[in-house]
């Protein structure tokens, strides 16, 4: 028998986690991504950035579009801060 590890065709279980952010609980299934709540989202490296700084481990789909809101919001803010300090001088 081929050990697991070896086998192509083997996939990892899937982990139960609880959400660093809102707490919730939901199944990680890094062994098959496809079928991960998370395989269709796209971030930037910025966005991936800040989230892998913020939290130390998988997000819910929900706070992984959270967050992505938050870090647009937050570049929009600083981007109208910064233009408003240019027009103050």
């Amino acid at each position: 028998m081929i050990e697991p590890r070896f086998n192509k065709y083997y996939m990892a279980n899937h982990e139960n986690k609880y959400c660093p952010r809102c707490k919730v609980p939901f199944e990680c299934k890094v062994g098959s991504i496809l079928l991960c709540q998370c395989h269709d989202l796209t971030f930037t490296e910025t966005e991936k950035d800040y989230i892998r700084i913020t939290y130390p481990d998988c997000l819910c789909r929900n706070c992984l579009l959270a967050m992505k809101h938050e870090i647009n919001s937050l570049s929009a803010q600083n981007k109208i801060q910064h233009i408003l300090t240019l027009l103050k001088k």
